[in-house]
This record gives structure tokens, sequence and C-alpha cells, in this order.
């Protein structure tokens, strides 16, 4: 006996452009013997009108018993193809059983291939009984008799992107499957057509790290035509309708196989767990005894309950969610069921929705009927979520949520996540798992924020308010280091400090390490980023799992959050950014909560981080013990949400690769040391003069912040200078005596010199000479040399001066003076003395001796540069 197909092709392909129009892409609808071969692959369908209709396209000029249908979007890359049927699917003929398997095999060649992310793993999928995988294209066969001849061949297996291609995981593929010009085996004459079946889906992948490092894939897909009905079939047959009308005379009996009607009514919902089934609306009846399902695509569908097995009823003790009516069927009842309701586990879903008909007819008039046994010893049985069976929950839950959640996951980046972190992730656990107990760590509280921010003010207030909740330590930014933070530098710091915890004895340690609390204030164009990054990539493990980060809080001064306009101080976003910060801290307009700049900040960073909260804190004094709790909260940056929003804003955080970017515009920190007093008028005078100054884009030269300690010549009291000119506030603080600890910077300088005056320069493409002029304007200038005077230097008033003072000396012969003016002998009147020019060389001599020792004098003085140290 001959074989029952001729060409039996399967493949998966990424999908071409929607208007190239090649018989893969174009949408068609062939009946019965039209779907040959030739006519598929050609894609010219030039057929009379009245030569292709249902009833003349079957064998011999018959009705047809199938048709393929190709969808495709217009505007998009998706396309699937399905097999319909015309007639009952009670009793499967060829067609029927050859759709049924190509179905089977092409969902089993998606799910494996979205497992394996390879072709050549496909063929180790089962499906019914075979699948053999080429490179570049899936193709099965099917072996139903020793005897069966088979031909294998590949169509509409051109690939646009190759599937080893990396890029092809985040594309849109389609896996097909076709059976060609299947023959008559009933009559041995003739061509039934062909069958079709594909699907558009797409694959998601997420690297995970396990605990001894390897690297395995988790992975899901979803198929995004699997909307389009997989399996339908219209009975159009007058024997097949005149049957299912025959079935709806027990409608009108008193007592029928299926007990007393109870009630009915449309809106209900039958589906299955098979792959080729869709929930199917139609008539829903209740017996005493069974239930009668009628539809137009199935006709009527009976079910007694002596083919039933069990029945359980889920409504989840709520009027308002979906009621689903779970029924075991027995094999018994497979023959009398169209095929995609076929199931391994003999199981059918009917869903009642609330506020229908249906719904409330149920409850009223069947509920309570049906919890009392019948003759089979069958009674409802109502369950709760946690006794539903895994078939059962995956009916009553969509897959879509699922998969979205691990497609936004794996978009993002392809570098590993840790295996603990996966679940949370996936948001199908709220639970982290940690191989050390948190009571053991000691908790990082990081404090951050834009130069002038107040930073300092929030940790000062914290240490001396909570001296009760332990130790602390206070962990500040290098000064002196041209990076706003240093990795390395942090690192090491964490190692002394463990260090130093150690060398306790065994009490000590102990309740060191539960009291033990470490500030970590940056202040500067920080990424918090980097610091989460320099504590997961520090090289000792055990410094990494003796700290933990607690919470991440950034302060926000309101003035200095502007360079120009709207324009944004760098990194002042990413200083609020979702998945590391828990807490604003406003450190002013705390008392004019409806100032217009502190609500337009506060939306800003709202829309940045929606699940940060706000506190207002004037000059970092906090007011409210809630909120103290929320700075210092030990819990905050290990929440599951933040660890998720973590994942997918700095992928590859966890081991350190996630590269935060550069300044920009670039920002300039440079750090000038003296040893000697400034001028404080001259220091105050310039400080105010900076924000006129300040330039626009580029910003170039421009000044945003200084910090540092100094001495005034006034005192001798070491102040502390805080200057922001975007707010135009200067703060002069007197340092409080007594013993400090040793400054990091101390690693940096020549400690021979003692300077103990430095001043912090923060601001664009800033030059280290410029800033040195700068600030020697604001020291005690050197006095500059005197020029000797002349005559012509001599101003109005230094002449009236030498006239009063020798306008009574005597006379030369020949004037006189008549108390008003000088006369002479011809009557000339003259308001100065006839000596004047004598006068007038006399004072430029006198004055010109004294500039002269002036400058001699200013010569033996020693002048010291307001950098030069001292000896």
């Amino acid at each position: 006996e001959e074989g029952c197909l001729s060409c039996f092709s399967s493949s998966i392909l990424v999908l071409i452009p929607s208007f190239f129009l090649s018989p893969s892409r174009q949408p068609f609808v062939l009946f019965g013997s039209h779907s040959t071969k030739d006519n598929l692959n050609s894609g010219n369908f030039n057929f009379p009108s009245e030569g292709h209709l249902v009833r003349n396209t079957g064998l011999g000029g018959s009705t047809a018993k199938h048709m393929v249908v190709q969808c495709v979007s217009p505007k998009g890359p998706l396309a699937c193809s399905r097999t319909y049927f015309f007639g009952t699917t009670h009793i499967p003929f060829l067609v029927i059983l050859l759709d049924y398997l190509k179905l089977a095999a092409v969902l089993a060649g998606i799910e494996c291939y979205a497992k394996t992310s390879t072709e050549s793993k496909v063929n180790e999928a089962p499906i019914l009984h075979a699948v053999i995988v080429d490179l570049d294209c899936l193709q099965c066969k099917i072996t139903r008799k020793p005897k069966l001849k088979k031909k294998i061949n590949k169509c509409f297996g051109q690939l646009i992107t190759p599937l080893d291609n990396e890029d092809s995981l985040s594309l849109i593929k389609t896996a097909s499957m076709m059976v060609f010009d299947i023959p008559d085996l009933l009559t041995g004459r003739g061509c039934l057509g062909s069958v079709v079946f594909s699907e558009s889906f797409l694959t998601s992948q997420i690297q995970v790290k396990e605990k001894d490092g390897s690297i395995n894939s988790e992975t899901s897909h979803i198929i995004l035509t699997a909307a389009i009905p997989r399996y339908t079939s219209w009975l159009v047959e007058d024997s097949d309708v005149k049957l299912s009308e025959k079935a709806q005379h027990i409608l009108k009996e008193d007592k029928s196989f299926l007990g007393t009607l109870l009630t009915g009514g449309d809106g209900a919902y039958i589906y299955s767990s098979s792959p080729q089934a869709m929930p199917t609306e139609g008539k829903l009846y209740f017996f005493s005894d069974g239930i009668l399902f009628s539809d137009p695509h199935h006709g009527s569908i009976s079910i007694s309950k002596n083919h039933m097995s069990s029945i359980s009823l889920y409504d989840g003790d709520s009027t308002s969610i979906v009621a689903a009516l779970f029924i075991d069927v027995k094999s018994s009842l497979l023959a009398h069921l169209p095929i995609e309701f076929h199931t391994q586990d003999n199981f059918l879903m009917i869903a009642l929705f609330p506020k229908t008909k249906i719904y409330k007819a149920f409850y009223s008039q069947v509920f309570s009927s049906w919890q009392n046994p019948t003759n089979s010893g069958l009674s409802l049985r109502v369950v709760q979520e946690e006794f539903l069976s895994v078939e059962q929950k995956k009916n009553k839950t969509s897959i879509f949520g699922r998969f979205v959640q691990h497609f936004t996951v794996s978009s993002v980046s392809h570098e590993p996540v840790m295996r603990a972190h996966l679940p949370v992730l996936l948001q199908q656990s709220e639970v982290i798992p940690d191989s050390k107990a948190e009571s053991d760590k000691v908790v990082i509280t990081i404090i951050t924020g834009l130069p002038g921010c107040r930073c300092s003010d929030l940790c000062a207030f914290l240490v001396t308010f909570n001296k009760e909740r332990g130790r602390w330590i206070v962990y500040r930014q290098t000064l002196d280091s041209p990076e706003c933070f240093s990795a390395t530098h942090f690192q090491r710091y964490l190692s002394s400090v463990l260090e130093a915890q150690q060398n306790h004895s065994v009490r000590q340690s102990t309740y060191a390490k539960k009291n033990k609390r470490l500030l970590v204030v940056l202040q500067g164009y920080t990424d918090v980023i980097d610091v989460v990054q320099a504590l997961q990539t520090h090289p000792d493990p055990d410094v990494k799992s003796s700290f933990i980060i607690g919470a991440v809080n950034t302060c926000v001064e309101p003035l200095s959050c502007y360079m120009e306009h709207r324009l944004l101080f760098p990194k002042f976003l990413d200083q609020c950014s979702q998945g590391l910060v828990s807490t604003v801290v406003f450190t002013s307009h705390a008392t004019e909560q409806k100032h217009p700049l502190l609500m337009q900040l506060q939306s800003l960073i709202r829309a940045a981080n929606p699940a940060v909260s706000f506190i207002l804190a004037e000059n970092g004094v906090v007011t409210r013990n809630e909120d103290i709790e929320l700075i210092l909260s030990e819990s905050s940056f290990s929440n599951p949400q933040m660890m998720r929003a973590r994942y997918l804003m700095y992928p590859g955080w966890y081991e350190g690769k996630y590269g935060a970017g550069s300044v920009f515009p670039p920002m300039v920190q440079i750090c000038v040391w003296f040893n000697r007093p400034l001028e404080k008028t001259r220091f105050v005078t310039k400080c105010k003069a900076i924000k006129s100054l300040l330039k626009p884009s580029p910003f170039s030269g421009n000044i945003y912040h200084i910090m540092g300690k100094v001495k005034f010549s006034d005192a001798d009291k070491v102040i502390e200078v805080c200057h922001n000119t975007s707010s135009n506030s200067l703060s002069l603080v007197p340092v409080q005596e007594g013993p400090t600890p040793p400054d990091s910077r101390s690693d940096n300088r020549d400690c021979s010199s003692q300077q103990e005056c430095f001043l912090v320069f923060i601001g664009c493409s800033l030059k280290e000479e410029d800033i040195k002029d700068w600030l020697r304007e604001t020291a005690k200038q050197k006095p500059q040399r005197k020029a000797l005077k002349t005559r012509g230097m001599l101003t109005l008033q230094e002449i009236k001066n030498i006239h009063v003072k020798r306008h009574l000396d005597p006379l030369p012969a020949g004037y006189f003076y008549n108390g008003t003016q000088f006369v002479n002998f011809f009557g000339d009147k003259m308001d100065y003395h006839p000596l004047m020019d004598q006068f007038m060389n006399d004072y430029l001599e006198e004055a010109n001796r004294e500039i002269e020792k002036y400058n001699r004098e200013l010569e033996e003085q020693e002048y010291h540069d307001l950098f030069e140290q001292k000896t």
C-alpha cells in the first residue's frame, strides 16, 4: 500500500518583512482539494469564482472536508496558518489525525527550541513518534505503517536571519509544518488536499549564575498567534445538523438519560488543557445527572455523570471572580468528544462568569442539588486554590503575565542573575535567601547628594541623636582626589574596619557586630551604584559578607540642583534612582512645603523613582522619629521590589559589571593646601562675586562649590568653609577643639609640611593655577612700590594745600598782597603766590624723599606667597 503523504515538511524561520509577499507571507483561504502543494508554493490562485466553494472542492466535486488558512499582519511580522474542518470532529478521519499530529509537532518544536535556542536539539522533543531536524529547517516524519512510503522536502525554509545569530533571540520567529497532497485512502483515488499549521512565537532567555559559579539558561516562550483558533469546525452536512438538533430534544423531555433539566442559558465556556483547544462559548444546560453543551462549531455535546470521575468547583469564595467547574471524564466518553478536547488526563473545565444569568442560576438551582450524591455516587466538591492540580492551575491562570515578567528581565541585558534572586525578579517570591544572618553584619547607611546638599549636617545630626543605637563609624570620600569616589580606597577602609573588629575579644566583638553602624557620606557627583558595586566586588569574600547596605538616602537642597534654567547638575537623577535610593531628604524649604521649586523637584524625582519617600529636614535636622527610622532602615535596600528594580536598571551590578557613565558636563574637583591665613573680608567678597561671573554652556571655568578648612588673619581659630554658588550661600563655622581622627588625605600629601588649611574647588574645566591665583587674591597682598611724583601728577587739591600752607611767605620785590590776591606794580592780579613754582618743587622734593624711604623699607621687608611653606 502506498504512503499517505507525498511531502511532509516543517521549518522554524525568522519572519521576513510584510511587504515581501512571498508565498510564506501571502494571506489565503483554500478549500479542500485546492490546497495542493503546487497552489500553496506558487501563491497564484486563479480559480473561477464558482469553482472555489465549499460545496464543490471536495473529492469528485463533493463538499470539502477542510480548508487551509494563512493570516498575515499587514504592518507587522506576525503570521500564522491553520487548518479548519467542515463536519463533525467527534470521529476523526485521516486529515484530522494528520492535523492533530502536525500541531503537536510544531508546539513541541517551539518548546524545545525555546529551551535550547538551537535547531540541532529540536529532534530530542518527543513528538508522538519521531522528529528529525535539519540544519536550517525543522522536519518531521511519521511511521504509521511499516510499508509507508515517505518523502521529506523543505519548503518555506528561507532564513532571513540565521537562528545561530545572537540577535535572533529577541526576534519574532515562526514555526511551521505542512503535509502536502494527502491521498484518499478510502477510495484510493484523488487528493484530499494539504494541511498546514504555523505559529509566530517569541522566546526569552535569562542567564542564571549558580552557587558554584556555573552559568545556566532559564527560558520561557510565548506564542503570539495563539489567539487565532487552532482547531475549528462547522456543521455543514445535513446529517450532522439533524443529529445535533436531535440532541436538543431532551430539553423538552421531563426525564432523559441526563436526568431532569435544572437550568440553562448562554455565556458559558468549555475548555480543556489540550493545546489545540480554545475556550468555546455556547449554551450550557445543567441536568440532575449531567450537562449538555451546545455551540455552532461542535453541535451538541452531552456528558453524563456516568462518564465522570469527579466534579470540582473553584470560585475563590468570592462572587467577583470566574467560577471554574473542573470535570474529570472517563475514557469511555472520548469517542463522543471532539478531538480537540482529548487530553492525556481526560480533563475539562467549564467557566461561568460573574453577574451572568447562568452564573446566578447555577448557584440558585444546581449547586445544592449537585452536592448530594447521585446513583453514580458522584457529588460536587468545592475546593480551594491550594488543592487544585497543576493542570487546573494552568488553566486558571494566564501564561502571558508569566512571560512578560520573564521577558522584562531578559530583554534588559545578557548579564547573568543570581539563582537565589531569580524568583524575586520573576515576582514568584518575596523572600531573598541569605547565607549569613543579617544580625551578624555591619549595617551600612549611605547618605549622598550634590555639593551643598548638607549631607554632613544630616550625618552629624544622626550620630548625635542616635548614640544609643551603638557604635558609629563615619566614612567620607577623600577630598584631594580627582575622583568623587574611590572604590579602592573604600574597599581598603572596609577591610580595616573588619580587621579592627576582629582584634577585640569575643565578647567585645559580638557587641560591636550587633551595634556597629557605618555611615558613608558622599557629597559630590557620585553614582550610588559605584558604591554598591565596590562592596559587591570586594576582593575579600569575608569582608563582603560582613557588611550589608541598609538604606541609601539622598540629600537635596532645592536651590543647588540646577546649573542653568532647568538644566540639572550631573548625576542628580542618578542619585535619586529607583532600585537604589529609598529616601530623599530635602534640607531646605521645610517650612515652605508649597514652594514652587520644591514641588517641581518632588514631581521630577517621583517620576524617576515612584516608590521613594520624601523627608523634610531643614539644615539636616530631622523632626519625626518615623523619618529617622526610614533613613536608618536596615532592610529597605534588600526589599524585593528594590532588588528587582536594581537588576532592571543596573544589569550586571551584582558582579560589578555595570558602567555608571561619565559626568557631563565634566566636573573637576581640585584640592589646594596652604598654611597661611586669608583675609576674611576679601575672601567673603570674592565668594559672593562668583555667581555673577558664571558663564553659560559649556560652563568652562565656572566654580560651583567651595569647601574646606582655613584660618583668617583676624583670629587664630580654624574655620570650616562651605560655599555654594547656585544658592549663593556661605557658611563659616569654627571647628570645635578636641581630638580628631587621622585624615585619609594624609596618604596623598607631604606630612612634613604640617599644612592645616585646605580648600576644595568643584566646577567645570577648572585649572589648578587659576584656582591658586584666585585664592591668592583673598590673602594679604604684597604692597606695591610707589612711583616718584612729578609736577603733572599733582592734583588741584594738593596745589591748593601748598598755597594755603605758604601763601604768607615773603614776597619778592614789586609784589604786595591785598588780602585776597597778589598784585604787582603794574596792577596785574594773581590768585597764587608769585613763588608758587618754587613751593611746588619744594613739595615734590619732600614727597619723593618719603616715597624713596618707603620703597627702601618695603624692599627690606620679607613677603611669603600664600602657598609657600613656613620654615
